[in-house]
């Protein structure tokens, strides 16, 4: 066959039935050689588009995730405290465009690092529940929760400083009061602070996947819970002996409400340490502006609706 004597469209049919040709007779020559091993399909090629299917897979799973969990204390809000995000519609869909803009930010990371994990023996991760005494399972949770509470006070307190506070920090307080759907909205110069913690620590602290996914879990819970304004948590979590050292949304309420106190995540050890806790906040001032948004709303539906009546009333030829 004459090659040359084709046009463009030609040739490049040609061209590409003879690579799969050529493909086909050295798989058929070389039948336990991986199609990745040979010169026609770049290694280096398939190994980018792993890992960024695996980047872009693990954004759909931390944006899935989001929307799942934030809708659903969303929804266990509207039936506990009907009302309470009455008004806050334009937040409301703010608070879920940054985060799901942070989703990207939280799930390249990942993914990168599963890719390597997976693929590359990258992480301490591990599988088999025997490589380490049962009772470190507990301990290697304990460790990622404290390590990452300690990397949140401080970088949090950081984000308050004036500057940052106002590049980037402003983004997350523009949430007055927050709702369950604010656990994300971030900036995305402080979703990076946040999103990198948890992939750092994999390299650093032997876990069992299992254990890594409660941590993940708690993560999720507890951040969605501490902007929902309300308890969701039984009394004991947060008052008395134990509630003295836990954060949950009472403490995290205060800190939305002063700003220069309250910093921590999970535990409240940096905060007593460093002078910055501040107690309790009180839900009673936010659930009061609440009934007073939804009392303004029907007072002006009510209005609304007499000036509608007396605008559409039959005029009477005096």
């Amino acid at each position: 066959m004459d090659i040359d004597g084709l046009d463009g469209n030609g040739g490049e049919q040609v061209g590409a039935s003879l690579s799969m040709q050529k493909l086909r007779f050295l798989h058929h020559t070389h039948p336990t050689t991986p199609i990745t091993q040979h010169p026609i399909i770049p290694y280096k090629r398939l190994m980018w588009l792993a890992i960024l299917l695996s980047a872009l897979a693990m954004t759909a799973i931390v944006g899935v995730r989001y929307l799942i969990v934030s809708g659903a204390f969303a929804a266990a809000t509207r039936a506990r405290h009907p009302g309470l995000y009455r008004g806050l519609d334009a937040q409301m869909r703010r608070e879920i465009w940054w985060s799901i803009a942070s989703a990207a930010i939280y799930g390249i990371p990942a993914g990168i690092v599963a890719w390597g994990w997976q693929n590359r023996g990258w992480t301490q991760i591990y599988t088999d529940v025997h490589a380490y005494p049962l009772w470190y399972l507990p301990v290697s949770v304990l460790a990622f929760l404290v390590a990452h509470d300690t990397w949140f006070y401080w970088t949090h307190r950081w984000m308050h400083r004036p500057k940052p506070f106002k590049l980037a920090h402003a983004v997350h307080h523009a949430s007055r009061p927050p709702t369950a759907w604010a656990a994300m909205a971030f900036h995305p110069i402080e979703a990076i602070t946040g999103a990198v913690i948890i992939p750092l620590l994999v390299f650093l602290i032997p876990i069992h996947v299992g254990s890594l996914g409660l941590v993940l879990t708690i993560m999720t819970v507890m951040g969605v819970t501490n902007h929902m304004g309300w308890e969701v948590f039984p009394r004991f979590m947060w008052r008395g002996a134990l509630g003295g050292w836990l954060i949950t949304a009472s403490h995290h309420q205060r800190h939305h409400e002063q700003y220069g106190c309250n910093y921590g995540l999970y535990f409240r050890f940096w905060d007593r340490l460093c002078g910055t806790d501040k107690g309790l906040g009180d839900f009673t001032k936010s659930h009061a502006k609440a009934a007073a948004r939804v009392a303004s709303a029907v007072d002006s539906g009510g209005r609304a609706g007499v000036a509608d009546a007396g605008s559409s009333s039959p005029r009477h030829a005096a």
